[in-house]
């Protein structure tokens, strides 16, 4: 009796010898970037648009009208979706996929004013929901038009000077967009948001296992301890001691990010340069205050 082996087939390969496989999983990484971007978009329309409401509601004499929960929750959905719309135009996308889009942001909405009206929602869940709703509802449209945010080859368009800037940048832009309205309205964060900062470096680290070295993870526990015991104390001390104490807290981080930036250790890079402003930002203004 004749013994018969079955060889397996070897596993087909693209051109430069990665399995195809991996095809999926590099598009799904590939629309990463193109979902920050549009949420940076958003953001930016959100920040940029939102004094020139209140200036046309001041002029109208209906000022009032901007306090409303559900008034402000469409405006807020409008600013984005404008911001959005500016973006993909300039990324080249046709003006179909732009209305599926406007059509994600908006149609949540009502689903969360509705409940609001009868009572089910106070007015902090509205705007929060909002919010919320918006980033899976974006991601969804995103990956309904995959191939139009992510082309064969996954190449995108970036064209001019703007767009370069945008490509070597956004960390620093997306931070700046996000803390715009410090510099006009500064505030004292929470002491005990100081929890974050160094909350970020522990779950991405071990998300990307880097803390494998005992003495990187002795690193960034002991700059954990660091923080906690700054914000006890700043939660603990009358004014204007706590409020020096938060502003401390997130410049020295600021000052952490920097050094991990250089090191291009533990976390991305793009992660580093957006902390690094976001955190110098916040404890800049929070001494503004002062």
């Amino acid at each position: 009796m004749t013994e018969t082996t079955t060889e397996a087939a070897p596993a087909a390969r693209t051109t430069t010898g990665a399995p195809l496989v991996a095809e999926p999983v590099a598009g799904r990484r590939r629309l990463f970037r193109p979902v920050l971007e549009m949420l940076a978009a958003m953001v930016a329309g959100m920040l940029l648009l939102d004094p020139v409401w209140a200036v046309a509601a001041d002029r109208l004499g209906r000022a009032d009208l901007l306090t409303r929960p559900e008034v402000g929750a469409l405006v807020m959905v409008l600013d984005m979706a404008i911001g959005m719309t500016v973006w993909m135009r300039h990324r080249g996308h046709p003006w179909s996929g732009v209305g599926e889009m406007v059509a994600a942001m908006l149609l949540p909405l009502p689903l969360l004013v509705v409940p609001w009206w009868v009572g089910m929602l106070d007015a902090d869940a509205l705007v929060l929901g909002a919010h919320l709703v918006m980033v899976p509802a974006t991601v969804a449209a995103v990956w309904r038009r995959r191939d139009d945010h992510v082309p064969a080859g996954g190449t995108i368009r970036t064209t001019g000077p703007l767009g370069g800037l945008l490509r070597r940048r956004w960390p620093t832009l997306l931070a700046l967009l996000m803390t715009v309205d410090l510099w006009f309205a500064p505030v004292v964060p929470d002491p005990w948001l100081l929890l974050l900062l160094p909350a970020g470096y522990l779950v991405i680290g071990a998300y990307r296992r880097q803390l494998g070295d005992r003495r990187v993870l002795a690193v960034q526990v002991a700059g954990a301890v660091g923080w906690v015991g700054l914000a006890v104390v700043a939660a603990a001390a009358a004014e204007p001691l706590a409020t020096w104490l938060v502003a401390a807290g997130w410049l020295a981080h600021a000052a952490w990010d920097v050094v991990y930036h250089r090191l291009n250790r533990v976390v991305p890079r793009g992660y580093t340069e957006w902390c690094a402003v976001l955190d110098a930002a916040v404890g800049v203004t929070v001494l503004l205050t002062l």
